[in-house]
């Protein structure tokens, strides 16, 4: 997610072998964080549970790791500067370890602050390997293919994306779904016996990550990494340089919307399933997996249509889709609806990249400072799922979709109108 720097200068790490060790390593960077990410709608309905939360409390699960991102974002960028790419990355490992771990004293207390101090910790060290990641892997070896590298390495970013719902639902939800009859009916013993054992379902998978996150910050440690230099010094941009391009405004807007939407389709997805269809809890993470799947072929499906339809058309007309989509689930009250909530990822796969590079086409001096905005612009994963939550328990998760419906229509008008620099017409080329 950070940019590249404009001239880079890669030291040997002794020989292609190393080379090849180094790709990997960070290359498993990719697929760490988007594991982590993607048990988030796994939790939201699991702490509901085990915390007795309302919606609106279970959608700050998504505040606190988005956040972490905007908080974070700018250290992260600065470490980097100061210590290096490797440092910052062995440092980012050890908070999302850190954070990982703090899920067994979480659960011991059944304390929601907790949870949430623990999920922003894990943000903050995935907010370091983002920021790190992309501009290895484009010197990891031969810079004409560089493009191949980093598109095979955000290929484990999807499988992350897939496997963590799957494994997540299985490991740390129960399946054990009681009526507010039943739980009214327990015994203050009993109620505290049941509460306990779903909050500490999710000791183990948090432990086994953290111990699979410090290995590999050991293997950093050890792995002499090529060094990043940049060859080329430029005038720093300012904001008010910056935001005078009126696309990458537009830009930050719709990235803003856009990530607030997915975030909501996606953690609301067990609770809409439930409520919707009254598909087991466990069985809708499984579907949810799949979704994601689709998430990652569509990747590949929307850069193949890109060479017959332009980049702002095919989001808008996705977006349109994804509106559509959200209608029907809105409407029907069958699986219907769930299967229709599955196939917005799909349609949801090529919107962050395509709005960033609309966003920063024909910036020159200003590209750092405005891929930097962009990335920051993903705090509407912060500020949506709490909207969407509110919502939901004033009336019902499905009432509750209208936040991502509205959010796409704005990447719509973006992939429209929005997107075109200030001196170029606003008809479609």
């Amino acid at each position: 997610m950070a940019s590249v720097p404009s001239s880079t200068t890669a030291k040997s790490a002794g020989s292609i072998r190393g080379y090849t060790l180094a790709f990997a390593l960070v290359t498993s960077l990719f697929f760490l964080w988007a594991f982590v990410h993607n048990l988030e709608p796994i939790l939201i309905p699991h702490l509901k549970k085990a915390c007795q939360l309302t919606d609106l409390q279970s959608a700050l699960i998504d505040s606190a790791v988005y956040l972490g991102y905007f908080i974070m974002a700018l250290p992260a960028g600065f470490v980097m500067k100061k210590y290096g790419y490797q440092r910052g990355i062995i440092a980012g490992l050890l908070m999302y370890a850190a954070g990982a771990f703090l899920f067994v004293p979480a659960a011991d207390t059944r304390m929601y602050g907790f949870f949430l101090g623990a999920l922003f910790i894990i943000a903050s060290g995935c907010a370091f390997l983002e920021t790190a990641a992309n501009p290895y892997v484009t010197i990891l070896g031969d810079p004409a293919t560089a493009t191949t590298r980093l598109n095979f390495s955000q290929s484990f970013n999807g499988l992350g994306a897939f496997l963590a719902p799957v494994v997540g639902g299985r490991v740390i939800l129960s399946g054990i779904e009681h009526s507010e009859a039943e739980l009214t009916a327990m015994s203050a013993e009993q109620l505290n016996t049941y509460l306990q054992y779903e909050a500490d379902q999710v000791k183990m998978p948090y432990v086994v990550i953290g111990v699979v996150v410090v290995a590999v910050a050991a293997l950093f440690m050890f792995t002499k990494l090529p060094d990043i230099s940049e060859s080329e010094k430029k005038a720093p941009s300012t904001l008010g340089s910056v935001f005078r391009h009126r696309h990458l405004r537009w830009g930050v807007i719709a990235q803003f919307f856009y990530v607030g939407a997915q975030v909501c389709v996606t953690s609301f997805f067990i609770r809409f399933a439930k409520f919707s269809s009254d598909v087991p809890e466990k069985t809708a993470a499984e579907w949810l997996g799949w979704a994601m799947l689709g998430f990652l072929i569509g990747r590949f499906i929307g850069t193949y249509l890109m060479r017959f339809v332009s980049a702002n058309r095919l989001l808008t007309i996705y977006s349109l889709i994804s509106v559509l989509l959200l209608v029907v689930a809105m409407t029907m009250r069958s699986q219907i609806a769930v299967w229709a909530i599955f196939a917005v990822p799909f349609f949801e796969s090529i919107m962050f990249a395509t709005i960033f590079s609309l966003g920063i086409n024909k910036l020159e001096e200003d590209t750092e400072l405005g891929s930097s905005l962009l990335v920051m612009a993903i705090a509407g994963g912060a500020l949506f799922p709490v909207l969407m939550g509110y919502i939901s328990d004033q009336s019902n998760i499905k009432v509750a979709y209208i936040v991502p419906l509205l959010c796409f229509l704005v990447v719509a008008y973006y992939g429209w109108r929005g997107y075109k620099p200030e001196n170029e017409t606003m008809n479609y080329e």
